[in-house]
């Protein structure tokens, strides 16, 4: 707003975009970098800048442009480099929208020995046809004004001590229950029967979808990013060009009205603009054309472009950089944990900390579906996804390069527990948390378990909290050692215990991960391995190349 005409007085005639608005050509020169401010004032200070030599300056302008492509490109490939480009101009760019709409919200990890704690960010591509651009690009007039669909759904978990990095996609056919949101206006949105997984974006918005993760996965989300049609258009062309690979000439026609258009001959083709979108969602033309095979064509990508971006080949002229940042920094809605320029800076930062070689794609196990309706849709795969949402949750690298030195001691209570037959507590059977049927009786048999173990005030609680994880919730500090006592004699790890204002005294509710028996279950996560079915493929494997169907093959 009133940073324009400000701008346009630093203009400098030896940069070509030097006329577009937020250009500011001293920013970049050595020793520019300022702490970024809050309001609209300030433009006339920070004194005089201190001008490097020409062509140093002209190199600082071109890397920290680099850097920018890098932050604002994580929309669509996970994650690279890290970058901050000192505009007001793009703070304003950026849209904002609440990060969790839902009731439930899984809880914090917690730090580990070190004080690291992981990062969880959720991105999000939509399908909206809420613009002409959009309209162009999406095509379907019949879906023109509907609500959006997630129709690309990556959950991206930076380890606690940055030194890998899982991405987890999850196919927009997954079946599964949507929980309430209520967006930020105070619209409700009742939770559904079964339905499918991108259909929560249109349910009050991106916070909608995080609420639906969480709840599926039982996963914490810290951020979300989310990008439309036009975006990923605008930011490929800037970026130059993704070399993508396929094992046969393509051509995913559109006669059957199924086809995203793309057409490549076989090998190696750097996509760009359009193409680079037909790609990301090219179904039918990659074999068997299934949805869950676009999400590892859209990994190929993901992973092609970060070695793009931390090689820094493709983004050396700033005016292309120029119109990466603008295009990206429109494109993009954020939560308003990261909704300005130098948040992402700073997010980004702690993304370039881990090598590529560490960068692990997969995609949520999945079956064809059993429920009434979507026989061509997918279901999580029993046994198989829980333990993918377990590793993530636990912070076990999927890539199978865990630390092998010996895991630190959980962090016991200061708070020492009372007696045994002193402590109250209360059983709630959570046991439907998987959208199967409760297993009738759990929490009794729970609270006899415990009356046995010397919990002679244990209790069975009717009311029913469906969730995946078993947990022991306690109200107030004094009562931590308690909740703490309770665990153990329970044989549940100290991570499950955690505070919580919804409840009185120590409670215990039953997860659907303990619905037999009166032993816990490990957690599946402690073998370290990830299921085969996950479809893993690694940040530097620069062998992948999509399979094509010979129904949509074409000779040249």
């Amino acid at each position: 707003m009133g940073h324009s005409s400000a701008r346009r007085e630093e203009t400098r005639h030896s940069v070509s975009h030097a006329g577009r608005l937020g250009w500011d050509d001293g920013l970049y020169e050595p020793g520019a970098a300022q702490t970024e401010t809050g309001g609209g004032g300030g433009g006339g200070g920070g004194g005089a800048r201190r001008a490097g030599p020409r062509r140093r300056g002209r190199r600082g302008k071109r890397r920290i442009l680099r850097w920018v492509a890098a932050v604002v490109s994580l929309a669509i490939i996970g994650a690279a480099g890290a970058g901050y480009l000192y505009y007001r101009h793009l703070n304003s760019n950026l849209q904002k929208d609440a990060l969790n709409l839902g009731d439930h919200k899984a809880p914090a990890a917690k730090a580990n020995a070190a004080g690291q704690t992981p990062l969880n960010i959720l991105l999000i591509g939509s399908d909206a046809r809420d613009s002409k651009e959009n309209q162009k690009l999406g095509g379907a007039k019949n879906t023109f004004g509907a609500p959006p669909l997630a129709d690309v759904q990556m959950l991206l978990h930076v380890s606690a001590d940055r030194s890998n990095m899982s991405v987890v996609s999850l196919p927009r056919d997954t079946v599964l229950q949507i929980p309430k949101c209520t967006d930020p206006e105070g619209k409700s949105y009742p939770a559904t029967g079964w339905t499918l997984a991108n259909e929560s974006l249109g349910r009050g918005g991106p916070g909608c979808t995080v609420a639906t993760w969480e709840a599926l996965t039982d996963i914490h989300i810290d951020h979300f990013m989310k990008i439309d049609f036009s975006g990923v258009v605008s930011m490929a062309d800037a970026i130059g060009g993704v070399p993508v690979c396929v094992d046969a000439n393509v051509y995913s026609h559109t006669r059957d009205g199924h086809g995203s258009g793309l057409k490549l001959k076989d090998g190696t083709t750097s996509v760009k603009g359009r193409q680079a979108l037909q790609w990301l969602r090219t179904r039918y033309g990659f074999w068997p054309d299934t949805d869950v095979v676009r999400t590892r064509a859209q990994h190929q990508y993901m992973n092609s472009m970060v070695r793009q971006l931390r090689e820094g080949t493709k983004l050396t002229d700033p005016g292309k950089l120029m119109d990466l940042a603008e295009s990206a920094t429109k494109a993009l809605t954020v939560d308003p944990g990261i909704g300005t320029v130098k948040k992402l800076y700073d997010l980004a930062g702690e993304l370039k900390k881990v090598p590529t070689s560490r960068i692990t794609m997969t995609t949520m196990p999945n079956v064809n579906s059993t429920r009434p309706g979507f026989g061509e849709k997918v279901d999580p795969k029993a046994g198989d996804a829980d333990k993918l949402f377990a590793m993530v949750r636990d912070d076990t690298p999927l890539d199978g390069k865990a630390s092998k030195k010996k895991a630190p001691a959980e962090k016991v209570s200061d708070d020492p527990a009372a007696a045994r037959d002193q402590i109250g507590v209360t059983v709630r059977n959570g046991t439907g948390g998987d959208g199967a049927p409760p297993a009738r009786g759990r929490a009794g048999s729970v609270a006899a378990l415990l009356s046995g173990r010397g919990f002679t005030r244990a209790i069975a609680d009717t009311q029913q909290e469906p969730q995946k994880k078993t947990a022991i919730m306690f109200p107030s500090a004094d009562l931590e050692g308690d909740a703490q006592a309770v665990a153990k004699a329970i044989g549940l790890p100290l991570t499950s215990v955690r505070k919580s204002t919804g409840v009185s005294g120590v409670t215990v509710v039953v997860g659907s991960d303990w619905r037999t028996g009166t032993v816990y279950p490990r957690s599946a996560a402690d073998d370290g391995k990830t299921p085969e079915t996950a479809d893993v493929i690694h940040g530097d494997d620069k062998s992948a190349c999509m399979h094509v169907d010979p129904a949509y093959t074409w000779t040249s």
